[in-house]
């Protein structure tokens, strides 16, 4: 697919810092079609909570006329901070109420896209929603886009803050969609339920980061912690992450280090884990940082809890602990299956002391050569041309 119009509108902002997978697609887009990427529009608590975060900053200077809305942000690609100021409805109880307020948030954002696709030369697009965002519930009829999309990449509904109101509005954002893409097989299935143009397109990775051939420097804070080291990077949170887990293998395996990289929720902030002398948590690290941490570690693991939350979501880490030529355990959940000739897959407890066991004296199940080979199949480029792929199907026949 070229010289198309995409309009995305997305969970992340675009300056949100870091690396996203709807960023990533949108970069991949922008390499031959033209790109509109919509940032989460602002809401009345957002302002009241996060007043002097710089994000709701840069927003509330957009509202008052003192930043332009859109802006060009790489070649083809412009991103909108949509001058709205939405109300705050999630709280609301009753569903018809909710509904109607978010209609007049869905009719301000339309309003807001359809002005910035004007004056970037969109005359028609594509629309693509990257997940649950309420606004966006609207927005295929007020828009009339050439085909929606809605990507799933995570199992959202299961998120707190999504219980409420999210399951109604996620089952009518599947139906209304022209297609929707999904990045694994257990989101395809629950995708499926819900709309039969349905499709898994994979999950793209940028590892241009993640280079095995390339000696990297001992972090000094890496340096202090005695081998054998078990490693984690990502965020610790206990909706993802098993704690009692984390700290059985450290009190069972007391000459292991077991290495934390990345922000805590509150609950790890407090837990047992802080006690324990052979865990080390070394705070939060870039992107861009982790390679050398991944080098200089004996094993890597990502030891998630198996629920609703975490069963279908595609783990981006493996493939960059791969990348990386490391030896991997991991939880072993349906979607971690196209994994299993590469990766140590544990149910038990026990499974996960007996495989950290094989993969420090035996490495790991395959050579590290494979697995570096099959984490760098999975590119932006072959996920965006599963897509192109498959909206071939669906051209409208006016168009």
């Amino acid at each position: 697919m070229k010289n198309q119009n995409i309009v995305m509108l997305c969970q992340q902002n675009w300056n949100i810092g870091i690396a996203t997978s709807a960023k990533n697609l949108a970069k991949e887009f922008a390499k031959n079609n033209r790109v509109l990427y919509v940032n989460m529009p602002l809401d009345m608590n957002t302002v009241l909570s996060s007043f002097g975060q710089p994000e709701v900053k840069r927003h509330l200077g957009v509202l008052k006329g003192k930043s332009d809305a859109v802006v060009q942000a790489e070649p083809n690609l412009w991103v909108l901070t949509p001058k709205v100021l939405g109300a705050s409805i999630n709280w609301l109880p009753v569903r018809s109420a909710f509904e109607s307020l978010n209609r007049w948030n869905s009719k301000k954002l339309a309003a807001s896209i359809a002005e910035a696709a004007q004056a970037v030369g969109f005359d028609s697009y594509y629309l693509l929603q990257d997940g649950i965002i309420f606004q966006g519930l609207e927005l295929k009829r007020l828009l009339a886009p050439r085909l929606s999309i809605y990507y799933l990449r995570d199992y959202t509904i299961a998120v707190p803050y999504f219980q409420r109101h999210g399951p109604w509005v996620e089952a009518q954002l599947l139906k209304q969609a022209d297609v929707v893409a999904v990045n694994s097989a257990y989101l395809c299935e629950y995708a499926l339920k819900h709309n039969p143009n349905s499709f898994n397109i994979g999950q793209g990775c940028a590892l241009e980061m993640y280079q095995a051939d390339i000696d990297y420097e001992e972090p000094a804070d890496m340096a202090r912690v005695p081998h054998p080291r078990i490693v984690y990077t990502g965020y610790l949170t206990t909706i993802r992450l098993d704690i009692d887990l984390l700290v059985a293998i450290a009190k069972q395996r007391s000459d292991w280090s077991l290495v934390l990289i990345g922000p805590e929720d509150d609950v790890f902030r407090r837990s047992e884990l802080h006690n324990l002398p052979n865990v080390f948590f070394l705070g939060n690290k870039a992107p861009t940082q982790l390679a050398p941490y991944l080098q200089h570690a004996d094993v890597c693991i990502n030891p998630q809890m198996v629920n609703e939350a975490t069963v279908g979501n595609y783990p981006l880490k493996i493939d960059e602990y791969l990348a990386m030529g490391k030896s991997v355990v991991a939880t072993a959940t349906g979607t971690m299956e196209m994994f299993a000739d590469y990766v140590y897959l544990a149910h038990t407890a026990q499974d996960w002391l007996d495989m950290l066991d094989r993969a420090l004296t035996e490495g790991a199940p395959s050579p590290a050569a494979d697995g570096i080979a099959f984490a760098k199949s999975h590119t932006w480029e072959a996920s965006a041309k599963s897509l192109y792929d498959t909206l071939e199907q669906f051209q409208p026949a006016h168009v």
